[in-house]
Protein backbone atom coordinates (compact mmCIF):
# COMPACT_ATOMS: atom_id res chain seq x y z
CA UNK A 1 0.00 0.00 0.00
CA UNK A 2 1.33 3.40 -0.94
CA UNK A 3 2.43 5.82 1.77
CA UNK A 4 1.48 8.75 -0.43
CA UNK A 5 -1.52 11.02 -0.23
CA UNK A 6 -2.78 13.03 -3.17
CA UNK A 7 -2.68 16.79 -2.76
CA UNK A 8 -3.43 19.70 -5.06
CA UNK A 9 -0.42 21.40 -6.67
CA UNK A 10 -1.16 24.62 -4.79
CA UNK A 11 -0.91 22.69 -1.50
CA UNK A 12 2.79 21.89 -2.01
CA UNK A 13 4.57 23.43 0.97
CA UNK A 14 8.14 22.71 -0.12
CA UNK A 15 10.28 25.43 -1.63
CA UNK A 16 10.65 24.65 -5.36
CA UNK A 17 14.18 26.11 -5.40
CA UNK A 18 15.23 23.60 -2.74
CA UNK A 19 13.27 20.72 -4.29
CA UNK A 20 14.78 21.10 -7.74
CA UNK A 21 18.22 22.59 -7.21
CA UNK A 22 19.24 21.05 -3.88
CA UNK A 23 17.16 17.90 -3.42
CA UNK A 24 17.27 17.07 -7.14
CA UNK A 25 14.64 15.09 -8.95
CA UNK A 26 14.32 12.01 -11.07
CA UNK A 27 12.65 12.46 -14.45
CA UNK A 28 11.09 9.10 -15.27
CA UNK A 29 9.23 7.93 -18.37
CA UNK A 30 8.26 4.62 -19.91
CA UNK A 31 8.05 3.19 -23.41
CA UNK A 32 7.14 -0.32 -24.53
CA UNK A 33 6.89 -1.46 -20.90
CA UNK A 34 10.42 -0.32 -19.96
CA UNK A 35 11.15 2.66 -17.71
CA UNK A 36 14.17 4.92 -17.73
CA UNK A 37 15.13 7.75 -15.41
CA UNK A 38 17.68 10.51 -15.05
CA UNK A 39 18.62 12.95 -12.34
CA UNK A 40 17.81 16.59 -13.02
CA UNK A 41 18.35 19.85 -11.19
CA UNK A 42 17.05 22.30 -13.80
CA UNK A 43 13.38 23.14 -14.08
CA UNK A 44 10.52 24.74 -12.26
CA UNK A 45 6.83 24.87 -11.50
CA UNK A 46 4.14 27.48 -12.01
CA UNK A 47 1.00 28.35 -13.90
CA UNK A 48 0.80 28.45 -17.69
CA UNK A 49 -2.21 28.26 -19.99
CA UNK A 50 -4.49 28.18 -16.96
CA UNK A 51 -2.90 24.96 -15.66
CA UNK A 52 -0.42 24.03 -12.95
CA UNK A 53 2.75 23.09 -14.85
CA UNK A 54 6.26 21.81 -14.42
CA UNK A 55 9.01 22.55 -16.89
CA UNK A 56 12.17 20.53 -17.37
CA UNK A 57 15.18 20.59 -19.66
CA UNK A 58 16.76 17.50 -21.27
CA UNK A 59 19.89 17.36 -23.40
CA UNK A 60 19.59 15.57 -26.77
CA UNK A 61 22.09 12.82 -25.92
CA UNK A 62 20.24 11.66 -22.79
CA UNK A 63 18.64 8.23 -23.15
CA UNK A 64 15.69 9.38 -21.05
CA UNK A 65 14.84 11.87 -23.80
CA UNK A 66 13.92 8.96 -26.08
CA UNK A 67 11.44 7.78 -23.43
CA UNK A 68 9.99 11.26 -22.98
CA UNK A 69 9.53 11.56 -26.74
CA UNK A 70 7.82 8.17 -26.98
CA UNK A 71 4.88 9.02 -24.73
CA UNK A 72 2.94 11.91 -23.34
CA UNK A 73 3.36 11.32 -19.58
CA UNK A 74 6.24 11.24 -17.12
CA UNK A 75 6.96 11.84 -13.46
CA UNK A 76 9.21 14.01 -11.36
CA UNK A 77 10.25 12.28 -8.12
CA UNK A 78 11.85 14.40 -5.39
CA UNK A 79 14.02 12.25 -3.12
CA UNK A 80 16.31 14.50 -1.08
CA UNK A 81 19.71 14.28 0.55
CA UNK A 82 19.28 10.77 1.99
CA UNK A 83 19.35 9.44 -1.59
CA UNK A 84 22.23 11.57 -2.90
CA UNK A 85 24.35 8.50 -3.76
CA UNK A 86 21.55 6.94 -5.84
CA UNK A 87 20.71 10.28 -7.47
CA UNK A 88 24.37 10.80 -8.43
CA UNK A 89 24.55 7.28 -9.87
CA UNK A 90 21.30 7.65 -11.85
CA UNK A 91 22.55 10.94 -13.26
CA UNK A 92 25.92 9.61 -14.37
CA UNK A 93 25.14 6.17 -15.85
CA UNK A 94 23.12 5.58 -19.00
CA UNK A 95 20.20 3.18 -19.14
CA UNK A 96 21.52 2.23 -22.58
CA UNK A 97 24.44 0.49 -20.91
CA UNK A 98 22.87 -1.20 -17.90
CA UNK A 99 19.68 -1.62 -15.88
CA UNK A 100 20.48 1.36 -13.71
CA UNK A 101 17.08 1.44 -11.99
CA UNK A 102 17.58 -2.07 -10.61
CA UNK A 103 21.21 -1.35 -9.70
CA UNK A 104 20.19 1.83 -7.86
CA UNK A 105 18.15 -0.16 -5.37
CA UNK A 106 15.21 2.22 -5.69
CA UNK A 107 11.64 0.92 -6.03
CA UNK A 108 9.80 1.70 -9.25
CA UNK A 109 6.04 2.10 -8.83
CA UNK A 110 3.22 3.40 -11.04
CA UNK A 111 0.39 5.87 -10.62
CA UNK A 112 -2.13 5.75 -13.48
CA UNK A 113 0.52 3.95 -15.59
CA UNK A 114 3.12 6.67 -14.95
CA UNK A 115 6.36 5.38 -13.39
CA UNK A 116 7.79 7.02 -10.26
CA UNK A 117 9.89 6.06 -7.23
CA UNK A 118 8.45 4.92 -3.89
CA UNK A 119 11.40 6.46 -2.04
CA UNK A 120 10.41 9.97 -3.12
CA UNK A 121 8.86 12.32 -0.60
CA UNK A 122 7.06 14.18 -3.38
CA UNK A 123 6.00 13.04 -6.87
CA UNK A 124 4.52 15.10 -9.68
CA UNK A 125 2.84 13.11 -12.43
CA UNK A 126 2.84 15.11 -15.63
CA UNK A 127 1.40 15.25 -19.15
CA UNK A 128 3.43 16.97 -21.85
CA UNK A 129 1.91 20.11 -23.32
CA UNK A 130 4.82 21.66 -25.21
CA UNK A 131 8.39 20.93 -26.24
CA UNK A 132 10.93 23.18 -27.89
CA UNK A 133 14.66 22.99 -28.46
CA UNK A 134 16.64 25.88 -27.04
CA UNK A 135 18.26 27.84 -29.84
CA UNK A 136 21.54 29.77 -29.68
CA UNK A 137 20.06 32.80 -31.45
CA UNK A 138 17.42 33.14 -28.74
CA UNK A 139 19.85 33.72 -25.87
CA UNK A 140 19.66 37.33 -24.77
CA UNK A 141 22.52 36.80 -22.31
CA UNK A 142 25.01 35.02 -24.57
CA UNK A 143 27.22 34.14 -21.60
CA UNK A 144 24.63 31.48 -20.66
CA UNK A 145 25.05 29.82 -24.05
CA UNK A 146 28.84 29.91 -23.95
CA UNK A 147 29.04 28.69 -20.34
CA UNK A 148 26.46 25.90 -20.46
CA UNK A 149 26.68 24.79 -24.11
CA UNK A 150 30.31 24.64 -25.26
CA UNK A 151 29.41 21.46 -27.20
CA UNK A 152 26.30 23.13 -28.70
CA UNK A 153 24.11 20.35 -27.23
CA UNK A 154 21.17 22.59 -26.37
CA UNK A 155 18.45 21.24 -24.10
CA UNK A 156 14.88 20.58 -25.13
CA UNK A 157 12.45 22.35 -22.83
CA UNK A 158 9.30 20.43 -21.91
CA UNK A 159 6.29 22.12 -20.34
CA UNK A 160 3.89 19.64 -18.75
CA UNK A 161 0.60 19.85 -16.92
CA UNK A 162 0.85 18.56 -13.36
CA UNK A 163 -1.81 15.85 -13.25
CA UNK A 164 -1.35 14.73 -9.63
CA UNK A 165 0.89 15.46 -6.70
CA UNK A 166 1.74 12.59 -4.37
CA UNK A 167 3.18 13.52 -0.99
CA UNK A 168 4.41 11.50 1.98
Amino acid sequence: MSKFQKIKPEAIQQNPFVMINQDWMLVTAERSGKANTMTASWGGVGILWGKPVAFIFIRPQRYTKEFLEAGDKFSLSILGEAYRKQLSYLGSVSGRDEDKITKSGLTLAHEDNIPYFEEAHLVLTCRKLYAQDLKPECFIDESCASKWYPAKDYHTMYVAEILEVLEK
